[in-house]
C-alpha cells in the first residue's frame, strides 16, 4: 500500500509540474512547453494538453498552439489533478471484485454484460474505469442487446472513449464467436434424437436454454416444436414476464406450433431464483396447456422448468 502512494505522489508531481507551465501562459506552443521541461516525454504534455482541449478547458490556435478557453484562475486544478490521479481504474478495485477475476472464480454466465463488455474493453481512460465504459455500452443497448453487432465504430466511441480501435475489434470478434458457437450448437441440436419421456426433454432443455438458466432476470416463457416423429422442429420464446394464466394464453403458445405444422410440444420457462421446482401456479398452467393441446390436437409432451440449480420436467414431478 506504500508503495501505492508514493506512485500516485510522483503522478501527481509530474501532473502538477506540467500544468504549472502551462496555467503560466495565457497562449502557448506544445514546443514551448516542452523546452520548459526538458526532462518530460513529449507525449506525455501532449496528452495532457490534448486531454484538457477535450475537455473544453483549452482551445488549438494551429496545429502547435493552444490558449486557455477562459480565464486560467478560474481553472479547478485541485479537483482537475485530484481527478485525474484518483481514477476508478480497476487497478485499484478490490481483486475479487474484478471483472477478469470474477469469470475466473465463477464463471462468465455469473457475470453481468457490463463486466463481460469491461473485460473486452481492457482499459479505460482518465477518470473513467473499462467497468465503467462496460456499465455506459450494456445501458444503451439495454433494451436492443440484438443490435449491439450492428454497431460502428463511431457510434461506440460516441457512448464511450474507451471504445477505441481495439475495443471496437475485441467486442465485434467477441460477438461473431457467440456467433459460430451459437451456430454449431444448433446444427448438434438439430441433430438432437427423438424426445419421447421426460428425461430426453430435460436433457434438450438444459442444453439448449442453458443461457436463459443462468442469465434470465425474469421470466420467460418458450415453445419447443416437434414432429410427428417428436424431433425438433424450432423452438420460440412466447413471453418475457411472470408466468401466470392470464399471460400464458394458449393462443400465444400454440401459434407457432400450429405454423410449423408441430405435432406436439414442450413448454419451458425460467426461474430466476435458481430453483428450478413447480409453484402450484406452473401446475395449474401446464394443465390448461394440456387441455387446449388435447382440442386443436397438438401433444403437450411436458413443461420443463429451467434454472441455475438444474432442471425439472413437471409431468415427472406430477407422477411422483
Amino acid at each position: 500500500m506504500a508503495v501505492q502512494r508514493q506512485s500516485q505522489a510522483d503522478r501527481f508531481a509530474r501532473l502538477e509540474k506540467v500544468l504549472s507551465i502551462l496555467r503560466a501562459h495565457h497562449e502557448f506552443t506544445l514546443h514551448g512547453v516542452r523546452q520548459c521541461i526538458p526532462g518530460e516525454s513529449p507525449r506525455y504534455i501532449t496528452r495532457i494538453v490534448r486531454d484538457l482541449e477535450s475537455e473544453g478547458h483549452l482551445r488549438e490556435l494551429d496545429d502547435d498552439a493552444f490558449c486557455w478557453a477562459r480565464d486560467v484562475q478560474e481553472f479547478p486544478v485541485q479537483s482537475w489533478l485530484e481527478k485525474r490521479i484518483h481514477t476508478t481504474q480497476l487497478a485499484q478495485t478490490p481483486a475479487a471484485d474484478r471483472p477478469r477475476e470474477r469469470l475466473l472464480t465463477h464463471g462468465a454466465a455469473a457475470l453481468r454484460t457490463a463486466e463481460l463488455l469491461a473485460i473486452l474493453i481492457r482499459s479505460g481512460r482518465t477518470g473513467e474505469s473499462a467497468l465503467q465504459a462496460g456499465e455506459k455500452i450494456a445501458a444503451r443497448y439495454a433494451e436492443r442487446m440484438e443490435r449491439l453487432p450492428e454497431a460502428g465504430r463511431g457510434e461506440l466511441k460516441a457512448i464511450t472513449a474507451a471504445a477505441g480501435e481495439t475495443a471496437y475489434c475485441q467486442i465485434m470478434a467477441a460477438i461473431e464467436l457467440g456467433r459460430r458457437v451459437m451456430q454449431a450448437n444448433n446444427g448438434r441440436e438439430q441433430a438432437v434424437g427423438r424426445i419421447l419421456r421426460s428425461e430426453d426433454a430435460v436433457d434438450f432443455c438444459k442444453g439448449h436454454f442453458a443461457r436463459l438458466a443462468c442469465d434470465g432476470t425474469q421470466e420467460e416463457f418458450h415453445v419447443v416444436c416437434l414432429d410427428a416423429k417428436h424431433q425438433v422442429l424450432g423452438t420460440q420464446r412466447v413471453s418475457v414476464g411472470s408466468l401466470d394464466r392470464s399471460l400464458i394464453h394458449p393462443r400465444e403458445v400454440f401459434r407457432p406450433a400450429i405454423k410449423d405444422a408441430a405435432k406436439a410440444v414442450i413448454v419451458v420457462h425460467n426461474h430466476p431464483s435458481g430453483d428450478p421446482t413447480p409453484s402450484d401456479e406452473d401446475c395449474t398452467v401446464t394443465s390448461r396447456l394440456e387441455e387446449a393441446g388435447k382440442t386443436l390436437g397438438i401433444q403437450l409432451l411436458d413443461h420443463i422448468i429451467v434454472a441455475r440449480n438444474g432442471a425439472i420436467s413437471i409431468r415427472a414431478h406430477q407422477s411422483k
